[in-house]
C-alpha cells in the first residue's frame, strides 16, 4: 500500500462519481469528452480544497511586503553584530515585527501540503492508464478510460511516439499548450506580482529563469505521462492562469511591479 493511496482513492472518488453523474445524463461512458468532463471536476474540487492555502499565500505575501521595510531596517542595525546579545535581541526584533504583520512562522508549508495531493493525482492516473483499478474506479471505469479517445489517441497512451502523425501531433499539442499556459502565467502574472528587491542576486536569477524551466519540464516529462494527465494539465494550467490573474489584477503584491500603474 503507498502513502499517496489515501489521496488517490479520495480523487479515484470524484472521478467515479463524476463518470457515473454523466453517464446517468446520457452521455457514452467511454468518451473522451466524458472522460475530459471528469478530469475537469477533479480540477475544480483540487483547486476548490486549495483555495484556503491560496487565500493564505495571497496575504502573507501582503504581510511580507509591509513587514518588509521594517526587517530591512532590523537587518542594517544589527549587521556584522554576532555577539549572542545582540542575535537574541535581533531575534526577538523579528518575532515582534511577524507579529505586528500577521507573518506566519510555517512559511512554505501551504505550498508543501500541496504536493501530496499533485504527487496522489499523477499516482491514480498513472495506475488506471495502466490498467489496474484504484479505489472507486474498479475494472469496468479502468476499461473505459482504457477505450476513451482525445481525436483518435488514447487517454491511456504514453510518449509521443505512437500510431503516426495524428499521435505526434495531439500529445506534443497538449504538452505544448502545458508549457505555454505556466509559462504565461508564471511571467507575465506571478513575476509581475513578486517583491525581489531584498532577495540575493543568484536567487533573483533563478527566479527570472522559472517559467522557462517550468515549461521545459512540462515538455519533457509529456513524453512520458498518459495522454489523460496532460489533459489535466492544461485543465488545471488554465485555471491556474485565470486564479493568478485574479491575484495580480485585484490583490497585487504592495511593492511589487503589479501595485504600480501599468506594473
Amino acid at each position: 500500500m503507498s502513502l499517496l493511496d489515501p489521496i488517490s482513492h479520495a480523487l479515484a472518488a470524484v472521478v467515479a462519481a463524476t463518470h457515473a453523474g454523466l453517464t446517468a445524463l446520457g452521455t457514452d461512458p467511454d468518451s473522451g469528452t466524458t472522460w475530459l468532463l471528469c478530469l475537469a471536476a477533479v480540477v475544480v474540487a483540487v483547486r476548490l480544497v486549495l483555495l484556503p492555502l491560496t487565500v493564505h499565500g495571497v496575504r502573507q505575501a501582503h504581510a511580507g511586503s509591509r513587514a518588509r521595510p521594517q526587517l530591512r531596517a532590523l537587518r542594517k542595525q544589527y549587521g556584522g553584530r554576532t555577539d549572542p546579545d545582540s542575535l537574541r535581541a535581533h531575534a526577538a526584533a523579528r518575532r515582534e515585527v511577524s507579529a505586528e504583520h500577521g507573518l506566519s512562522r510555517l512559511g512554505c508549508l501551504p505550498v508543501l501540503l500541496q504536493l501530496p495531493i499533485w504527487l496522489g493525482l499523477y499516482h491514480l492516473l498513472a495506475t488506471v492508464a495502466d490498467g489496474t483499478s484504484a479505489g472507486a474506479m474498479d475494472g469496468g471505469l479502468v476499461a473505459s478510460l482504457g477505450a476513451a479517445t482525445l481525436l483518435g489517441v488514447p487517454l491511456a497512451e504514453r510518449g509521443y511516439l505512437g500510431a503516426g502523425p495524428a499521435h505526434l501531433a495531439v500529445v506534443a499539442g497538449l504538452a505544448i499548450v502545458a508549457a505555454v499556459l505556466s509559462f504565461v502565467t508564471q511571467r507575465y502574472l506571478v513575476a509581475p506580482n513578486t517583491v525581489t528587491d531584498d532577495l540575493p542576486e543568484t536567487v533573483a536569477r533563478v527566479q527570472q529563469l522559472m517559467p522557462a524551466v517550468s515549461a521545459l519540464g512540462l515538455l519533457v516529462a509529456g513524453g512520458a505521462v498518459p495522454v489523460a494527465l496532460l489533459a489535466y494539465w492544461v485543465l488545471n494550467g488554465t485555471w491556474t492562469l485565470g486564479q493568478s490573474a485574479v491575484v495580480r489584477y485585484l490583490f497585487p503584491t504592495p511593492g511589487s511591479p503589479a501595485a504600480h500603474p501599468g506594473g
